[in-house]
């Protein structure tokens, strides 16, 4: 220990008397481990961190599984009941309805929330403790209680202690609170953010459009599972394999082929996982280089700072000091270094954090994908800021610690010779500029391929253009009445001055709402596709002009009766597809159970994602399929306006209060706000990739420009000599920029085929380029071989100055 203190303080005297290099280490070595801590901290949220509940190690996810199928199901409610009753692993199982959409009313105007509707066992198989009051009891399956989560008893009841036992409206039913969620409780599932929860027999009320609820083959419950003290995961897993054969061979018509999958609950949806860790993956090798390339610059910087210090550690030598304290106490030197740049990237992933937290997921459901630090993130940063002081430290210390010691003592460079190229120094700045190119042809793609997808025609209009929601179903409205609200509602707002045009939907393209069914065409050609997909809208008269969607052929919706024979409106995917040289107008399809006929064409768009190739679209009379297909997330008014949107908002929620004053309001957005969050995947990978290929790029060109700096300055004399014997200035300008470009091109052969491997693996997170975009590789390399050459060419510059007579006195 005693030794440690004196190498601390010893340190601490040495780098004070280095500020310059002091500041350059901590920035460098701050960016590249911020880049790694922000990462690692979208790792902790969404792949380490366990669900918020009592011993979350022994609390698992139970789920279907299908044969032929990718992935995984919810359970319909007998198979939940068999499980529960049957399996002896579990102490507990429960279930829940993973959203339930409601209107909560009380003080202020009324609004959209999302909950959960639960069994009565689910806040005692998950043992958690509530903020005041209880979870549920086994008498209260049926009854009208409800928990609420800590944010909505903050935001809505204003953090009312005496909230318990108060009745409160939710969906035109009166609730009971009996209990408030701890903070931080968002449910079982990684990123849902429900706000409420209420018994499962309250699902008939809150959302009697549930099909099949009692049906062996409706999958529709989410089921958790608390493993009983000394059952382990295996265990469990070959018990609920024996459950399924047994149910396959008692309920063969519904339940052959279906088996079970457990995971640890809190974790990623199965069908998720594998985009969201490969896009994770994806990123941390980018931080990575980022790091790598930081290290490179530091201990660059370090071996220069070895070699002024040669003489010194040989007249330590001299006076009895052993190479491994010399080698310690440069270590702690770099420790030092490390840990301070490792506290000032811990300050720069709050704020990244931070930043990365203010995007938002485009989705028509709540959900949290909030970033933070924790304590896995402030450790991981420790043992990173360790590591990577012990990995730029090392080598410098190692050969600064064993000088030559006659040639030391003299004050010559006893480690690097003028003009030898294969040295440690330039084996960093190769390093350097590979990783960059790596980074930076990757960023490249990322850019391009947001430029790309900025430039996507989505087929409809994208300005002027006013969007809000309403669900009156949660508020009690039958179909019939439902139609009747949207219909008086349109000819409402048609007459607010600046209102051009205005229409409903089920859901706006590019918010993932919509429905996808399959279905067979009646009559006409055979389809190909062995299972043919169609998109499903709803839309009501005026939709497509509202919209800016071109008509192509036929005629737009009309009020048909809910009674009148099905019709729809096709896209020019669609109709191209299976009625190929025939007028489709007229043409029958069926889709669901349904029979529609076609009754018009419009131009193609873009459904789901920007990034999706052309699908087939369907869009149906709304007022003819709110009573067979009611809409789980509500209705979408669009409002094409001319003047302030501001002002069209307030007068259209004016009309929706003045047909029902507890109808609540909410997604009001612009066409151009909806567009910009369906750009979140481009521009968050566009953002991160921006940022970490900037930074590479400035560590690299900062590193390239040290080296050759560092070796004008070591080669001074050799220069002066040269001048004074007659060497043209421009011949020492090419030797010096020679020197960096034979490094630059070295690198440049090693780092293409690298980004090639690389790129190769990012293909599905790109918007309409290829991963071996020819303008990237192209560009990119060309632009970093200018930079490496402005990074050269001060050096070299900087070189034809040196005065001979000065030169040859240099020491």
């Amino acid at each position: 220990m005693a030794a440690l203190r004196r190498n601390l303080i010893y340190g601490f005297r040495r780098l004070s008397r280095s500020p310059g290099l002091v500041f350059a280490v901590i920035v460098s070595v701050g960016l590249g481990i911020a880049a790694n801590s922000t990462i690692f901290s979208m790792v902790s949220r969404f792949v380490l961190r366990p669900a918020p509940v009592g011993d979350p190690g022994t609390l698992m996810a139970l789920r279907t599984t299908y044969e032929g199928d990718r992935c995984c199901n919810n359970f319909p409610w007998p198979v939940y009941t068999d499980v529960r009753d049957q399996a002896q692993s579990f102490s507990g199982v429960a279930a829940y309805y993973e959203l339930l959409p409601a209107s909560i009313g009380g003080s202020g105007e009324p609004e959209r929330v999302w909950g959960q509707s639960a069994t009565a066992n689910f806040f005692d198989v998950s043992q958690i403790r509530m903020y005041l009051g209880r979870g549920f009891v086994a008498s209260e399956e049926r009854l009208p209680v409800i928990v609420l989560s800590h944010r909505l008893w903050q935001r809505r009841f204003a953090s009312d202690r005496a909230i318990l036992g108060k009745a409160i409206p939710l969906s035109g039913h009166t609730f009971t609170v009996v209990g408030v969620a701890p903070p931080g409780f968002r449910g079982l599932d990684l990123i849902l953010d429900p706000e409420f929860w209420v018994p499962l027999g309250n699902v008939e009320q809150l959302a009697p459009s549930i099909p099949n609820r009692s049906a062996r083959d409706w999958n529709w419950l989410a089921v958790a599972g608390r493993l009983k003290p000394g059952v382990t995961q295996s265990q469990a897993a070959a018990e609920l394999a024996t459950l399924a054969q047994r149910f396959a061979k008692t309920y063969p018509d519904t339940d052959k082929g279906r088996g079970f999958r457990m995971d640890q609950a809190g974790s990623l949806p199965p069908r998720d996982k594998a985009t969201v860790l490969l896009f994770i993956a994806a990123l941390s090798v980018v931080v990575l280089l980022v790091l790598g390339i930081a290290c490179a610059n530091v201990a660059n910087l370090l071996l220069a700072q070895s070699a002024s210090r040669q003489r010194e550690m040989a007249v330590r030598i001299a006076l009895g000091a052993t190479r491994r304290q010399l080698l310690e106490q440069m270590l702690v030197e770099s420790l030092l270094l490390a840990l301070a740049g490792g506290l000032f990237g811990m300050l720069l992933t709050l704020w990244a954090t931070s930043a990365l937290s203010a995007f938002r997921i485009p989705a028509p459901v709540p959900l949290d994908t909030t970033v933070s630090i924790d304590w896995r993130v402030l450790l991981y940063t420790f043992v990173l800021s360790v590591g990577t002081g012990l990995l730029f430290g090392f080598a410098p210390a190692w050969i600064a610690s064993r000088p030559i010691l006659a040639s030391a003592l003299k004050g010559e460079d006893g480690f690097i010779r003028p003009g030898r190229r294969l040295n440690l120094r330039n084996v960093l700045v190769v390093a350097q500029i590979v990783m960059s190119l790596v980074l930076l042809c990757v960023t490249g793609l990322f850019l391009r391929s947001l430029q790309r997808a900025v430039g996507i025609d989505v087929g409809f209009r994208s300005r002027d253009l006013l969007m809000l929601s309403v669900d009156p179903r949660v508020h009690g409205y039958s179909p019939e009445r439902t139609t009747q609200f949207l219909e008086q509602l349109r000819q409402r707002v048609a007459a607010i001055p600046g209102v051009l045009s205005v229409a409903a939907t089920d859901s706006i393209p590019l918010s993932g709402g919509n429905r996808s069914d399959g279905f067979r065409v009646e009559a006409g050609s055979k389809p190909t596709d062995p299972n043919p997909i169609v998109d499903l809208f709803m839309a009501t008269p005026g939709y497509f002009e509202t919209m800016g969607i071109a008509r192509l052929a036929g005629r737009d919706f009309a009020n048909e009766a809910a009674n009148a024979p099905k019709v729809a409106i096709v896209n020019r995917a669609f109709a191209e597809r299976f009625f190929p040289g025939k007028n489709s107008i007229g043409q029958r399809v069926t889709g669901g159970g349904v029979s529609y006929e076609i009754i018009g064409v419009v131009q193609n768009i873009k459904s789901r994602t920007l990034g999706e190739d052309t699908r087939y679209v369907l869009f149906r009379s709304l007022a003819q399929s709110t009573g067979s297909d009611p809409s789980f997330l509500g209705y979408g008014l669009v409002v094409r306006y001319a003047g302030n949107p501001t002002a069209v908002a307030t007068a259209v929620r004016g009309q929706i209060h003045d047909l029902d004053s507890t109808m609540a309001i909410y997604n009001p957005e612009t066409m151009q706000e909806h567009l910009r969050q369906a750009l979140f995947l481009p521009r968050l990978a566009g953002t991160l990739f921006g940022i970490f290929g900037f930074i590479g790029l400035v560590l690299a060109a900062i590193g390239l420009y040290g080296v050759m700096s560092y070796s004008v300055s070591r080669r001074t004399r050799e220069i002066g000599i040269r001048i004074a014997l007659g060497a043209q200035l421009s011949a020492v300008h090419r030797l010096i920029l020679r020197q960096g470009m034979v490094l630059t091109v070295i690198a440049m052969a090693l780092g293409l085929p690298a980004a090639f491997a690389v790129a190769g693996l990012l293909s599905s997170f790109l918007y309409g380029i290829r991963p071996h975009d020819t303008m990237t590789f192209t560009m990119v390399p060309l632009f970093l071989a200018l930079v490496a050459f402005v990074a050269c060419w001060v050096p070299a510059w900087r070189a034809t100055r040196i005065d001979p007579q000065n030169a040859l006195r240099y020491e």
